[in-house]
């Protein structure tokens, strides 16, 4: 974030100009602009999460020149009273953020995020974009530069190595022997924090209870909680009350806690994308730090079934639905390679990132 938020704040000391964020998430917003307003920038953000008075408040603040960085959901982009506010204040700077999510070869694609270019194109001068990301392969750093229409870009591809992260896979014979090797991780880092992913709702309870019944902190994240119980487990985890979560993969995106130790996954994540971004959410900090995948084959069919029950995405044609499904069973099966590779774990990550 500081890629965009620093030439945010030299352009708007500068010229006085907007800094326009795209980003789908909106706990990240909501945090930034928090920590943003604290220091004295003016920081807003436009989601479904604002009421019409809120989103007219914020819409009034840029016409006016007040607000200098904006982050905004891809979706609000085709709002014709956004686009006409913004383009009578003039965009000084575009910046992409999570830009893998514009690629059908991306981890999470979202097809609103393919018409940012549209939006680009109606402004009446095109700004500088930046586009930024932390889990591109080749071929979804092509498709960015291609879908943003980006000219001559200037490229910066930084090390995807973590050296302070310690990389490991368990394969236990059955539940019983997974959930003794699990419990025997956490303890073993009873004084640390750390999160525990697992595929499903159903799996996060079990494994919560699993460790609260072994005398373990744990706290739990998941989409079928109220939104006021995720918010007071989240801080629970935040601030050490509890020193372990147990999560899907709901939990985690933008989250700033730096301390965290150790990232076990009790079930096999759906790519390579998906465990690297997770797993890497341990030692932020620079301090060393473990990343331990507990497979066992079970966890391949039950992925599997993960992947013919998501929902297709509205507005693809079925050529790009049976392409997609084609790409996420390629992705599943590079995830398996990992699971059971006997090579060095971390030469399989960086040499799949290119």
């Amino acid at each position: 974030s500081v890629c965009y938020q620093v030439p945010a704040l030299a352009l708007a000391a500068r010229t006085g100009g907007l800094t326009l964020v795209v980003s789908p998430l909106i706990s990240l917003m909501a945090d930034q602009v928090g920590a943003l307003r604290q220091t004295g920038v003016a920081a807003s953000f436009l989601n479904s999460t604002l009421s019409a008075g809120e989103r007219a408040s914020v819409l009034h603040g840029i016409a006016s020149g007040a607000l200098a960085l904006v982050y905004v959901a891809p979706e609000r982009l085709d709002d014709p009273a956004f686009l006409e506010t913004v383009a009578a204040r003039g965009v000084a700077l575009l910046a992409v953020d999570e830009a893998h999510c514009i690629s059908q070869w991306g981890n999470d694609f979202r097809p609103s995020y393919q018409r940012i270019i549209e939006f680009l194109e109606a402004l009446p001068a095109r700004p500088p974009v930046m586009a930024l990301t932390a889990t591109a392969t080749r071929a979804v750093r092509k498709d960015i530069v291609s879908a943003l229409g980006l000219r001559d870009p200037f490229v910066v591809i930084a090390s995807f190595d973590r050296p302070n992260l310690s990389f490991a896979v368990s394969r236990p014979r059955g539940g019983a022997e997974k959930d003794r090797m699990l419990v025997a991780f956490v303890r073993q880092r009873s004084d640390r924090s750390g999160i525990v992913y697992c595929s499903s709702r159903r799996a996060v309870e079990e494994v919560c209870d699993l460790l609260r019944d072994e005398g373990l902190a744990a706290t739990r994240y998941h989409a079928g909680l109220s939104a006021e119980e995720r918010e007071r487990n989240q801080e629970d985890f935040l601030y050490d009350r509890a020193r372990v979560m147990v999560a899907t993969n709901a939990f985690g995106m933008g989250i700033d806690k730096p301390n965290v130790n150790y990232v076990a996954h009790y079930n096999l994540p759906l790519s390579l994308e998906n465990y690297y971004q997770e797993a890497g959410r341990a030692g932020r900090d620079g301090t060393k730090a473990d990343c331990l995948l507990l497979y066992s084959p079970g966890d391949v069919h039950t992925a599997e079934f993960l992947l013919s029950r998501s929902e297709p995405l509205e507005g693809l044609t079925p050529e790009q639905i049976e392409a997609l499904a084609d790409r996420d069973a390629e992705r599943l099966r590079q995830m398996v390679f990992y699971a059971t590779t006997t090579e060095c774990l971390r030469a399989h990550i960086l040499r799949y990132f290119g």
